[in-house]
């Protein structure tokens, strides 16, 4: 477990750390594979999660923010509660996406079907910001490869939001994505902007798009 993990940042209050595609962010279940686990292993704590601060799907890649004491970790819920905390992603989304854009519309648990969620009047805000970065063909059909700017952090939320536009994850099964042979939704975490708890000062970090996603865009043809 440790191979897979990269350690993007380090230092005595907090890590930056790039969560490989298949783990589990928080411990759930009987299911000892997971990042928390890791981080219990290596440096156990009191603090909820063991210091993780926010999560990713277990088939999402990508960087992630884990506090090493109380003081850090309420520092960084403040900053997420503000929603100064900058979280971007990379997907590959089946259709043409036209022009830049947003969604904002409040997301729930859907009752068709365990584990998925869906937009809905009676769910939390979300809102999720989309800027067009390649258009691709494959076998016929068009492909868009989008940054996504994700303004809230609801759970599922950028694969159910694309869903709901019609541009379903490659991948993404459970939103309706076409699989095209990859066994894992084409989302990964490429960018994470947060402001250092101890000096204030605005801290950028960056994750390359992993090995298993740039072979599987090979197969498109950019147009």
């Amino acid at each position: 477990m440790e191979e897979k993990v990269k350690t993007v940042f380090d230092n005595i209050n907090f890590w930056v750390l790039d969560k490989p595609s298949g783990m589990v962010t928080t411990k759930e279940g009987k299911d000892n594979n997971t990042l928390e686990d890791y981080l219990r292993m290596i440096l156990p704590n009191e603090l909820p999660r063991n210091g993780i601060i926010h999560r990713l799907d277990k088939g999402t890649s990508g960087l992630l923010l884990v506090a090493k004491n109380k003081k850090t970790f309420d520092n960084f819920k403040e900053q997420f509660k503000k929603r100064t905390v900058k979280k971007k992603y990379y997907c590959l989304v089946c259709g043409e996406a036209v022009r830049d854009g947003s969604i904002n519309l409040p997301i729930s648990r859907s009752q068709y079907g365990f584990g998925k969620f869906g937009v809905s009047i009676d769910g939390r805000e979300a809102l999720t910001e989309f800027k067009l970065i390649k258009k691709y063909i494959k076998d016929g059909k068009k492909y868009s490869l989008l940054e996504i700017n994700l303004k809230t952090g609801r759970t599922h939320q950028i694969r159910v939001h694309l869903s709901h536009l019609r541009w379903p994850l490659v991948g993404d099964e459970v939103y309706g994505g076409q699989l095209n042979g990859l066994k894992r939704p084409f989302l990964h975490a490429v960018y994470l902007e947060i402001n250092d708890p101890e000096t204030g000062k605005k801290l950028m970090f960056k994750s390359d798009i992993p090995v298993d996603l740039k072979k599987h865009l090979s197969l498109y043809e950019e147009i």
